[in-house]
């Protein structure tokens, strides 16, 4: 089993519930998005001294579409203040920004934004911070197994293999497979985020709205992540340990 304490984690976060939190303190939902930047800059401060050394954050997902007009506009108005504000930071705290998902449906002022805050940040190697845009896991998919398909035709090993390829130049991911997927707002389920990546992540689900999520909530989903046993398919220690051939006398 892989040391994980060892390596630099790739954690992943679903932030949900910020229009719960607003609605339950009788503010419009575009409240909650702002109170829920407050805590993409908590988590990213914590995440490199946390043993983190890649963050996805789903940001906007491609069915995030169907929200209300004022809604979506008022996420892109958050997200290119957001950038502008952090970007100097993320820059000099070392955390390289990258935006994953398409970018053709994206308003054009904050794909600008993304460009810039790209570039800007792109020598960071303390952390790899990646927000998903208009993001849909099942369409990356798609993608990747139709130009498998095409080059490899029914070899279905190497598509496999080819695929994880693909997936990793549609996605501008470098960095491998999640190790821990954590998801706020109290609901159960990934809702087509990261689904390859995730094959073997350990899930955390907690109540805890994204707004109010802080330093110490992502350290105890740490702590619950590295008290679990993670066997990548295989039997569990004891369990091999049991079964190895009694020793000769």
């Amino acid at each position: 089993m892989p040391d994980t304490d060892l390596k630099r984690l790739h954690v992943a976060i679903i932030m949900d519930g910020n229009g719960r939190w607003a609605a339950r303190r009788g503010l419009p939902r575009t409240a909650g998005h702002r109170a829920g930047i407050a805590a993409v800059r908590r988590v990213v401060e914590r995440a490199p001294d946390a043993g983190i050394g890649c963050l996805t954050l789903y940001a906007f997902s491609s069915d995030n579409w169907r929200r209300p007009n004022a809604e979506v506009e008022a996420i892109f108005r958050l997200l290119r203040v957001f950038l502008r504000l952090e970007t100097a930071r993320l820059r000099e705290s070392g955390v390289r920004l990258q935006v994953i998902g398409r970018r053709d449906r994206l308003p054009q002022a904050a794909l600008r934004v993304i460009n810039e805050a790209e570039c800007a940040t792109q020598a960071g190697r303390r952390l790899d911070l990646r927000i998903a845009i208009d993001y849909s896991s099942r369409e990356a998919i798609a993608r990747a197994a139709a130009s498998a398909i095409s080059t490899l035709g029914s070899d279905r090993a190497n598509c496999v293999d080819l695929m994880g390829a693909r997936l990793g130049r549609i996605l501008t991911a470098e960095s491998g497979e999640v190790d821990l997927l954590i998801r706020t707002g109290g609901e159960k389920r990934l809702s087509d985020f990261l689904l390859w990546e995730c094959a073997y992540a350990e899930l955390v689900f907690t109540d805890r709205m994204w707004p109010d999520f802080d330093a110490n909530d992502l350290d105890a989903a740490l702590d619950e992540f590295r008290r679990r046993e993670r066997r990548f398919g295989g039997a569990s220690g004891k369990v091999e340990e049991s079964c190895q051939a009694p020793a000769r006398i």
